[in-house]
């Protein structure tokens, strides 16, 4: 074979490893456009001050203003909240709390396995978690007001923990041996479909006690004349429940389908051997589903930070800001021209998020996934 042919040859075969590369190059690019880029831009306008201006607007560098603005400005008692005064045993439950993650930090230093990253990482989640920790004891003490921080982790971590109880409950129930349970799981499923400003609507129209569908049980315990809209955390747990409703359904169909790929002989083995369902659900039940349970609660904490249709619909953030997640304070700044004070709340959002998240994943998720495998 001449040089040319083997040259042809050569090329050709370069091309042929370099095909996969060069047909998702263009998603890449697009990727890179719609995702990257609007990530950089908004973080360069987290750091400046919008002005509309005769022809046009005008964008000032301002550094971290619109942050300080947000933990010890103008905009703390919207985004942390009222400070309360705490006393002594709420100094020592917090110090109980800073305590445990600091011997947490010294075992993992100490444990001979420490890398850089690692070390880093659980850093920032110890001191995240801290300043988390000190910041709830203070604003949900009576004396204090949660401001959109506190109430979007109310909304993450008290919501996604009822959302997965029932809907494990719901999923164990459907795969028994019942009548009827084809007709119940295809009406859990039913919320799902709905788009978050129809079940918005529908709650609203639910919870009008004074012209609602409900209104007549409502009258008959003495709740027609109470406003649960002017009762700040009647509001945020309204708001709780319509977010629960939506999200159960998807929780509900994850676990179910883990719950019936379970193995079906050691379940039978261990019926024979006299184990109640406590026990079959505690030693194969769980196990069998955990990773994939761990996997649904990290895609629903990730969504739940997003809440925003159910808070803006049904109270419009109120009573005053009591039910205003971080992405409707965001939003809100956004609609009032404030454009930098939006992207300074988007992105601390963004870093309180990715802390949890990666912290569930890392401590949670991979352990659990080690021990099913």
């Amino acid at each position: 074979m001449s040089e040319v042919n083997q040259a042809k040859v050569g090329f050709a075969q370069r091309i042929d490893k370099l095909t996969p590369q060069l047909l998702i190059f263009p998603t890449v690019l697009i990727i890179l456009f719609l995702a990257i880029y609007p990530l950089l831009l908004s973080a360069y306008l987290s750091m400046s001050r919008f002005k509309l201006v005769s022809g046009g607007f005008e964008l000032k560098f301002v550094g971290i203003y619109n942050f300080k603005k947000l933990f010890s400005g103008s905009q703390q008692y919207h985004f942390l909240g009222t400070f309360g005064e705490l006393l002594l045993w709420e100094w020592l439950i917090i110090a109980l709390f800073i305590g445990s993650f600091c011997y947490w930090l010294v075992r993992y230093f100490a444990s001979g396995k420490a890398s850089v990253i690692g070390g880093i990482g659980r850093l920032i989640t110890a001191l995240v978690l801290s300043a988390l920790t000190l910041l709830a004891f203070s604003v949900l003490n009576g004396t204090g007001h949660p401001g959109s921080l506190m109430v979007t982790l109310f909304y993450v971590f008290v919501g996604v923990a009822i959302q997965f109880f029932v809907a494990l409950g719901l999923a164990l129930l459907c795969a028994q041996k019942i009548r009827g349970k084809h007709f119940f799981r295809m009406a859990f499923f039913i919320p799902i479909m709905v788009t978050p400003v129809g079940i918005a609507y529908a709650f609203r129209m639910l919870m009008d006690m004074s012209q609602g569908p409900f209104a007549p049980i409502w009258s008959m315990f003495g709740l027609a004349e109470f406003s649960w809209a002017a009762d700040a955390w009647m509001a945020r747990w309204v708001v709780l429940i319509g977010d629960s409703w939506q999200w159960i359904p998807f929780l509900f169909m994850v676990l179910l389908a883990a719950i019936e790929n379970q193995p079906k002989e050691q379940v039978e083995a261990a019926q024979l051997d006299g184990a109640g369902s406590w026990r079959v659900f505690k030693d194969i039940t769980f196990p069998s589903i955990a990773a994939v349970a761990a996997t649904a609660v990290l895609i629903r904490l990730i969504e739940a930070f997003k809440i925003i249709d159910l808070p803006n619909i049904l109270t419009n953030g109120g009573p005053g800001i009591a039910t205003e997640s971080m992405t409707l304070h965001s939003f809100i700044a956004w609609r009032t021209q404030d454009l930098g004070g939006s992207a300074a709340v988007g992105y601390s959002l963004l870093f309180v998020a990715v802390v949890i998240c990666v912290s569930f994943f890392n401590f949670v998720g991979q352990r659990t996934v080690a021990k099913g495998a």
